[in-house]
């Protein structure tokens, strides 16, 4: 019998709408459209390479779009805010994927993730010898068409999101591919 693991996340209040009509929510293009609006064009390339990556650790049910980001602890979820619900999940461990959030950030900001220290310090070394200031920019930036080969190594180090070498609540997330009725244990609202 696999682990269970508790998990809390923030989802729109019209998920409550869309769990009773159908018994499962899934997250779609759309909603993130609505989130995050003017830079929605940003998130969506950058969460379907998660998807991409994510769908070889744990299958991706069908007609799954986009994960579900979760807080591995009640001490780091994010609070209910207006026209919101915090999910309270008991799920299957082998249906989460486990990530690190810090990493993340490097691949939303289109920098390439080190293995540790001194890869780090090769890798500037190694841009400054080839007369480059910075790696953000070969992902979409000014110099998107001009290195392929730095556009690759960035991007083939974000796989180190996955790779997690210290646990700790507030680094550690977990993503899912979607929430079934099954899974919910509470729910808490906003109380304004």
């Amino acid at each position: 019998m696999s682990k269970k693991v508790t998990l809390w996340t923030r989802q729109d209040i019209r998920s409550l709408d869309e769990i009773k009509a159908q018994g499962v929510y899934r997250v779609k293009k759309e909603y993130i459209e609505e989130q995050f609006e003017d830079i929605a064009y940003h998130y969506i390339p950058l969460y379907r390479w998660f998807v991409d990556k994510a769908s070889k650790m744990v299958q991706k049910p069908e007609g799954v779009e986009f994960p579900i980001w979760c807080s591995i602890s009640e001490e780091n979820m994010l609070r209910p805010i207006e026209n919101t619900v915090v999910y309270v999940l008991e799920v299957d461990e082998s249906e989460v994927i486990y990530f690190d959030g810090r990493k993340w950030d490097y691949v939303l900001n289109h920098l390439y993730i080190p293995k540790d220290e001194k890869d780090l310090m090769d890798y500037r070394k190694d841009l400054e010898r080839k007369g480059l200031k910075d790696s953000f920019s070969f992902i979409d930036g000014k110099y998107a068409n001009f290195y392929p080969l730095e556009k690759k190594r960035v991007m083939d180090s974000w796989i180190r999101v996955f790779e997690i070498e210290e646990w700790d609540i507030f680094g550690i997330q977990a993503n899912i591919w979607e929430i079934r009725e099954d899974m919910i244990k509470d729910i808490i609202y906003y109380q304004g």
